[in-house]
């Protein structure tokens, strides 16, 4: 990996040169792959079997819904190759220099709040273990492993891109060693039920089950990666082909999401629960040590990619920060966040709530980024001009088209979203018999808005720039 790293260009959000694009298509495939390698995945694959889904229908969601997430995910890894520019600062193209805030508002709140989730979980597998060694976890000791691990994954993420992908690089493969072996066990000693026909659910209600959940962990969980995908594809060299780039980025996600969902549902045939911690220690007893050590290299691997995009985000709104400063910052709110999670009571609610309502901005958003991109512009973005001062800027501050369309799709993604929360549950989605297609309904709403108010917009400004040449021309005359 080269020693050039986003701190020697000057600015974090500055375009990557061609000289600093030096990673390779295994070191994307290493950044996605560790990102998922986490235990938020075997609780998803889980959290279907909770929710009283059979295993095939569990497997069916993870399976297809992560195809197409994964899918469309790839096309936002191209963007980041084709232009060297960050995802939020390539949101201004569309939403305009000022009215990308927003999107990078959200998107930063949002990372911040996965870090947070992760490190939970990481907490509660650390106390599993520490029960089997008769260590009770108190308060105070779980705070203690909450600043202990935030403050490691903090430390990679503030040093940069180069410590990102050289720690995914070195400890990705020999945890995917480990997890393989975690699997054999668990698929060859383990009395997995897999003919578990679930709570026995029919008709509407099984559809109703299979829709929410593939809002939340399968389609749902793809597209929460798209306001990441150009932080790191920017580092690419345009020589690498587009085929390679998208295969090892989105084999990268779909190989471990899909592997520990299914290893999550398996198991959770058996205990038919969804807690992390007690669903490993309970299944596997003593090899849950090693395994349980192992496993912390997950949350890790993808925090410091919420931090670090966390932090492009915060730099993306013009907050006046280095992006190391403000990557502390963001560990300190996510430490701050972890400690509240701590009192939850119910993990499966909880958890469903926070992914089902990322969609709601996701979906939209990604709609519009991607007709803009490649529909209205072609791919050829004009990257000077989304570095333009606010209020000077070529693009405009806000750019009315995509504001519009954006605060539509949201409330169309809500409107046919059926979460557990009843706050997450809109009319359109109990019209049609509590079935959840938000991800599409904001999806199709947000991009076809945006598309034909774009195209009025481009007809507005191409008929502005030809009218005064018309009237000069019959000056002369």
């Amino acid at each position: 990996m080269s020693t050039i790293d986003d701190a020697a260009l000057g600015h974090a959000l500055d375009p990557v040169p061609d000289e600093a694009r030096e990673s390779t298509a295994m070191h994307q495939f290493w950044i996605w792959a560790g990102a998922n390698i986490a235990p938020i995945n075997w609780v998803l694959g889980a959290l279907g079997i909770v929710l009283g889904l059979s295993f095939a229908d569990t497997v069916l969601v993870l399976v297809l819904g992560n195809l197409i997430g994964m899918a469309i995910f790839g096309f936002f890894v191209l963007m980041g190759q084709r232009t060297g520019v960050s995802q939020m600062v390539l949101a201004r193209s569309a939403f305009g220099r000022r009215g990308a805030y927003l999107p990078a508002l959200i998107q930063g709140i949002t990372s911040a709040g996965w870090c947070a989730i992760n490190t939970w979980i990481v907490l509660d597998l650390v106390m599993a273990l520490l029960g089997e060694l008769g260590i009770d976890g108190s308060t105070g000791l779980k705070v203690v492993v909450v600043l202990v691990v935030m403050a490691l994954q903090t430390w990679i993420a503030a040093n940069g891109f180069r410590w990102i992908a050289a720690f995914e690089k070195y400890t990705v493969p020999v945890t995917l060693v480990v997890l393989l072996g975690m699997s054999i066990v668990a698929w060859t000693k383990l009395d997995i039920d897999w003919g578990y026909s679930g709570a026995g659910l029919q008709g509407g209600d099984r559809l109703s089950a299979m829709s929410t959940v593939m809002t939340a962990i399968g389609i749902g969980w793809g597209i929460t990666w798209l306001a990441y995908a150009s932080d790191y594809s920017r580092f690419v060299p345009r020589s690498m082909p587009r085929r390679t780039l998208y295969a090892a980025s989105v084999l990268g996600q779909f190989v471990p999401v899909v592997w520990l969902g299914v290893l999550g549902a398996s198991v959770a045939t058996i205990g038919k629960q969804a807690d992390p911690g007690e669903l490993i220690v309970s299944v596997f007893g003593a090899l849950s040590i090693p395994v349980l050590l192992l496993v912390l290299h997950g949350p890790i691997a993808t925090n410091i990619l919420n931090i670090y995009s966390c932090a492009l985000c915060a730099l993306t709104v013009d907050l006046k920060l280095s992006r190391r400063t403000v990557a502390y910052l963001t560990g300190a709110f996510a430490t701050v966040f972890t400690i509240v999670l701590i009192y939850q009571e119910s993990f499966a609610h909880a958890l469903d709530g926070w992914l089902a309502s990322l969609v709601v901005w996701v979906a939209p958003w990604a709609s519009i980024m991607g007709v803009h991109f490649y529909v209205v512009r072609r791919g050829q973005v004009d990257v000077d001009a989304l570095y333009d001062e606010p209020g000077r800027s070529r693009l405009g501050d806000v750019r009315w088209d995509a504001m519009i369309a954006f605060v539509v799709g949201i409330a169309a993604t809500w409107c046919f979203e059926y979460g557990i929360p009843a706050a997450l549950q809109g009319p359109g989605a109990k019209w049609l018999g509590n079935v959840d297609v938000s991800w599409l309904a904001g999806s199709l709403t947000a991009g076809l808005l945006y598309a034909v108010l774009a195209r009025r917009s481009v007809a507005a400004r191409t008929r502005d720039a030809v009218a005064p040449e018309v009237v000069e021309t019959s000056g002369v005359s």
